[in-house]
């Protein structure tokens, strides 16, 4: 497979922030895919083998490092994080790119605020891939207890020298969610450890005040208005995450769920070339092209 080039570079929303993106491909007339990575992740945890398998497809593919991430600014108000202005953020990268639909791509928290786009902004959404993501929390106590948890850690990460970073990151890599990691080469964990260690400790923190689990708004009661076709991508080995899939997947019509066996919470980079094939069929047959 030939090599395309990052095309990297930082976007001023109208607050004055600014994002970082990283582009590839834009030569094919299929629909572009953006990419909304995880906590503590950035454009660069999607992989360049991933990232140039969609461009192979004939996609543009643009990945985005959200508030408080990778090259992305580090507000200090905790509420600027809130979904409702990250997906604000989300309209003004699409203008200023010069593109009207997408598909979007979200891991963990990335399709946590995917689906919040497609329920509360769906006019450019033409297809949806949550991986591991879910709709928040159900209920009042337990988005409270998970509010206090997160607060607890967002007061550890506020102003974390390096040591205390790498603890924190340690003590998060070692969670039982990502126990199926530990399987991946020395240098694949390595790799991800370092990207980790290079976060942004004070974004880390009002990431998890203003847009933790516990602080967005519930969406199990909007499942039914997603109307773009959307796949619900799990691992086989996160039952936690294999549950809510279901459950999502009973309230939404147009959805489609896969499994991908021998894999946890992180398919696309504990089982990377099985995440292209389903990802890249998905959009296929979803039309978005």
């Amino acid at each position: 497979m030939s090599r395309t080039t990052a095309r990297a570079h930082r976007i001023a929303l109208r607050d004055g922030f600014h994002v970082r993106l990283s582009e590839r491909g834009g030569d094919g007339t299929a629909l572009p895919v953006v990419l909304l990575h995880g906590f503590t992740g950035s454009v660069e945890a999607w992989g360049e083998e991933l990232v140039e398998g969609l461009v192979a497809t004939g996609r543009r593919v643009v990945a985005v490092d959200l508030l408080g991430h990778g090259g992305s600014d580090v507000p200090a108000e905790p509420s600027r994080y809130a979904m409702e202005r990250q997906i604000a953020d989300l309209e003004e990268v699409l203008d200023e790119l010069g593109v009207e639909r997408a598909a979007w791509v979200g891991y963990s928290m990335g399709a946590r605020l995917a689906l919040g786009r497609a329920v509360l902004q769906p006019e450019r959404v033409a297809a949806l891939v949550l991986e591991s993501g879910s709709p928040g929390l159900a209920t009042g106590p337990e988005r409270r207890a998970r509010r206090a948890a997160d607060e607890a850690l967002a007061a550890r990460l506020e102003d974390a020298g390096p040591e205390a970073m790498a603890r924190f990151v340690d003590d998060w890599m070692a969670r039982p969610l990502f126990d199926t990691q530990r399987r991946l080469p020395d240098e694949v964990r390595r790799r991800e450890r370092r990207r980790r260690l290079d976060a942004h400790p004070r974004g880390l923190a009002g990431t998890l005040r203003g847009f933790g689990t516990g602080a967005q708004p519930s969406l199990w009661e909007r499942l039914d208005e997603v109307e773009p076709p959307a796949l619900l991508l799990t691992g086989r080995l996160d039952a936690k995450f294999e549950a809510i899939a279901d459950r999502m997947a009973a309230r939404m019509s147009a959805s489609v769920r896969a499994s991908v066996p021998d894999a946890g919470h992180a398919v696309h980079l504990e089982r990377p070339e099985a995440w292209l094939a389903r990802v890249s069929a998905f959009l296929a047959e979803a039309g978005a092209t």
